[in-house]
């Protein structure tokens, strides 16, 4: 059921009471809009919900009150999924200030605290485990928040989710919050079919509205003309007229503006002028601004080009107060390590109200920028897209220096999807009568694709759901090969993926029958008109080819023109030919012939893509009964080997290969450092210009031997993924094996920084990853690499890395 307001409909929703409700609604700094109080009363009546509504709107209201509804009762408990660890550490000391640290547990992966609580924050993979693990902590769930749901359409983790949402026990409600998606509604649909009765609601409305704004030449323009009766987003003529003369005024006598920013902007400049921009935006009271830059060291250009403009945002009691949190928040980072990390510049941005956050910063570093910002005492920051996706750090003013960003191969524009997240940040509910965007004008930019951009408020939500190794053994444990495959239909993949069959079927059948009455059309009382037809249009094709004879050689022209004569001859003694309204049946034949071509394609791509997740299974099992983990059982059936149980508890990008590198032995001479090395190896996933380091420069010894085996293990899988038509693997990345050896042999994070040449931030959240494999490795592997691998963690979890919560 999907549930989209009336204005009738929200007064009526204003006014629900029930004593539960109105007891949580007395708790919270604002009344419930509409749309949270619809959402609030649907899970109280044990509905499951789904609420897609703009950034900023209040969705986590919702969770909130289903986390307040299972406190009432004895022994409910409630898990608060959320896509990134920072999110469910944010999350967690929220809850933990509201309901006491003994009520509030957090499930990182490499973080356990209070895992028996009644409410419990957690990362979806760590739900997802536990869900194939058939945990005890599943014992009296009442409700599964999943944060951000929209999520599920990341290519990389988006399977999570829906084997998340496919797997819960039936008796769990689940409230998902999503961004505004096109398609909520298909969502909803699939999630009713999968989990029961599910209530769709979706707000278009932000609690703070949006004004938008062109930043050309010093001069803030509005992007839209103000409403009418008629038309509520049209573009501002006076943007369109100065966009038409490179920012500029047509005339002299128009638009003067004396301002200094003006006269700085005499010639056309490709970059801002960062630190004029935040003086215009404070004299207009458009402060505090977060400003998103597409590059980490953009973001951290920005902010020294800021700071050597001279500008100082903070009063003295404000950089007292700053200094006074910094201290408290980073006193366990050592100090020979705070020169490495540019401790005192970070700290001189601040004291000043300017900062950058992006993750390449070390996670203490973010963790007070976003504290300062939310006490209004860092007044501009800039940040790259990560920052939008759910952290609570609302601004004034959003600012988009440029509306395209590089996805890793080239510079492609941000979608509207994209925009809406982005400027979602700006209006701070409570605080500002409206939030506002301004786009910082560039040469070339068109105010209409702009205003198409900021116009359009949502984006499709599609699966990227593909069975894995580690899926396929759990599955197929709990439920073998048959019952499995009919799982994974339920996907929302497949879902998606027969709506369209349907679409295309009804398309199908509709074509047929324009087929018949085509056919019935050319029909002939002389002969088979469809027989002579096909004559003519293989004989129109050959005088095609053959109208251009220099493009082929003398026997193969010969050859043409006797098949010519053929099909001329063959056409006239047909007897069709001497039909007296042969042209007019043959208008209807090509009709039939073009249309017969479209509804054979159509019915092609219907019998590929129906089934196409339990194909994709089909693959996925015959690479693991080749490898021996699963076995022939009777009845076609098939069961899990020795090895195959081992695999169920191995959970990551390279599963089956890590399972290959412990069945084989291959990691049996490692010690600690070379395991955490190797593990680093598996996990790591480098960005442009970090894939590789050069062989001379590896360890040597047990180490190189391993890391060639472990790399011919790769191969030989890739090979059998691709003969299986699976897509393979990326080839292991040796960037950061030095660095990981160095640090777990207990180098300084200088040395360890310099060797990786990788910032702070990318170093603790690889080496957070590693720790999770070598988590795994400690608990499956046998023997000297289970001791190796929990000696190894020990050793690289230290400094930083022990510090950061994220």
């Amino acid at each position: 059921m999907t549930v989209n307001l009336s204005p009738a409909e929200r007064y009526a929703a204003s006014k629900r009471k029930t004593p539960l409700l109105d007891a949580f609604r007395a708790r919270q700094r604002f009344d419930l809009d509409p749309f949270q109080l619809e959402a609030c009363a649907s899970v109280e009546a044990g509905n499951s919900v789904l609420v897609a509504a703009p950034t900023g709107a209040g969705k986590t209201i919702i969770a909130e009150f289903a986390i307040y509804a299972a406190m009432q009762r004895s022994r409910s408990k409630v898990f608060y999924t959320a896509p990134m660890k920072a999110l469910s550490n944010q999350k967690f000391n929220e809850l933990v200030a509201e309901y006491g640290p003994e009520s509030v547990g957090l499930l990182t992966g490499d973080t356990n605290i209070n895992a028996r609580a009644r409410v419990v924050v957690m990362t979806t993979e760590v739900l997802r485990n536990m869900l194939y693990a058939d945990s005890d902590l599943l014992a009296d769930l009442a409700y599964v928040v999943m944060d951000e749901v929209h999520y599920l359409a990341d290519r990389f983790r988006g399977a999570v989710w829906e084997e998340v949402i496919i797997h819960l026990p039936q008796d769990v409600r689940m409230v998902s919050l999503s961004a505004t998606v096109s398609n909520a509604e298909e969502f909803g649909d699939w999630l009713q079919a999968v989990r029961g009765h599910t209530e769709v609601i979706v707000s278009e409305e932000r609690p703070v509205p949006l004004d938008q704004h062109v930043l050309m030449r010093g001069k803030l323009i509005d992007l839209f003309a103000a409403p009418t009766l008629a038309e509520t987003h049209s573009v501002n003529p006076e943007l369109v007229r100065l966009a038409q003369f490179g920012g500029r005024s047509p005339s002299s006598k128009h638009h003067k503006d004396v301002s200094r920013y003006n006269a700085k902007r005499q010639r056309p400049q490709q970059r801002l002028d960062r630190g004029d921009t935040i003086e215009l935006l404070d004299e207009h009271h458009l402060l505090p601004a977060i400003f998103f830059i597409f590059s980490r060291v953009g973001c951290d250009q920005a902010v020294a080009q800021v700071l050597r403009s001279g500008i100082r945002l903070t009063e003295a009691h404000e950089r007292d107060e700053i200094r006074e949190i910094v201290e408290e928040r980073c006193s366990n980072l050592q100090d020979e390590d705070l020169g490495v990390l540019g401790y005192w510049e970070w700290l001189d941005g601040l004291e000043r109200g300017v900062a950058a956050h992006h993750a390449g910063m070390l996670p203490a570093f973010k963790e007070v920028v976003e504290e300062l910002f939310r006490r209004k005492l860092v007044k501009a920051v800039f940040a790259t897209e990560t920052l939008a996706l759910g952290i609570n750090m609302p601004a004034r003013t959003v600012v988009l220096e440029k509306l395209e960003k590089f996805n890793g191969e080239a510079r492609v524009p941000i979608t509207p999807g994209e925009y809406t997240q982005l400027t979602g940040r700006a209006g701070r509910r409570g605080i500002d009568v409206e939030g506002h965007a301004v786009i910082a004008w560039q040469e070339g930019l068109h105010p209409q694709s702009v205003a198409s951009l900021a116009s359009k408020r949502s984006y499709p939500l599609n699966s990227s759901f593909k069975p894995t190794y580690n899926m396929a053994v759990n599955l197929i444990d709990q439920f073998g090969r048959e019952r499995t495959r009919e799982i994974l239909e339920s996907s929302f993949a497949q879902f998606q993926a027969d709506r369209a069959v349907v679409g295309m079927a009804r398309k199908v059948r509709e074509q047929e029958g324009s087929l018949a009455k085509y056919r019935e059309a050319m029909t002939c009382h002389l002969g088979d008109f469809a027989e002579y037809a096909g004559i003519r249009r293989e004989l129109t094709d050959l005088e095609r080819k053959s109208a251009h004879p220099e493009h082929t050689s003398r026997s193969n022209n010969d050859r043409r023109q006797k098949q010519l004569a053929s099909l001329r001859k063959r056409m006239k003694a047909h007897p069709c030919h001497g039909c007296s309204d042969r042209e007019q049946h043959a208008r209807w034949a090509e009709r039939w012939f073009t249309l017969k071509r479209q509804t054979d394609q159509l019915s092609r791509q219907i019998s590929t893509r129906t089934g196409a997740v339990a194909k994709i299974f089909d693959r996925v099992t015959d690479v693991l009964l080749e490898y021996e983990y699963l076995l022939p059982g009777d009845g076609g059936e098939v069961e899990l080997s020795a090895a195959g149980r081992t695999l169920k508890r191995i959970y990551g990008e390279r599963d089956l290969l890590v399972a290959e590198a412990l069945q084989r032995g291959v990691w049996n001479d490692l010690d600690p450092a070379s395991l955490a090395a190797m593990a680093s190896c598996i996990v790591f996933e480098p960005r442009r210009d970090e894939g590789m380091m050069p062989d001379r420069f590896l360890p040597r010894g047990a180490f190189r031997v391993a890391l060639d085996k472990t790399q011919e293990l790769w191969a030989r899988l890739d090979d059998t993924e691709q003969e299986n038509r699976l897509p393979g693997s990326e080839p292991l990345a040796t960037g950061l094996i030095v660095a990981m050896h160095k640090w777990a042999r207990g180098s300084n994070l200088n040395a360890v920084l310099t060797e990786a040449d990788m910032a702070a931030g990318d170093f603790v959240r690889w080496t957070k990853q590693t720790i999770d494999l070598l988590d795994q490795l400690s608990i499956v592997a046998d023997g000297g690499v289970g001791r190796n691998a929990r000696k190894a963690l020990e050793a690289i979890r230290r400094g930083i890395v022990a510090y950061s919560t994220v």
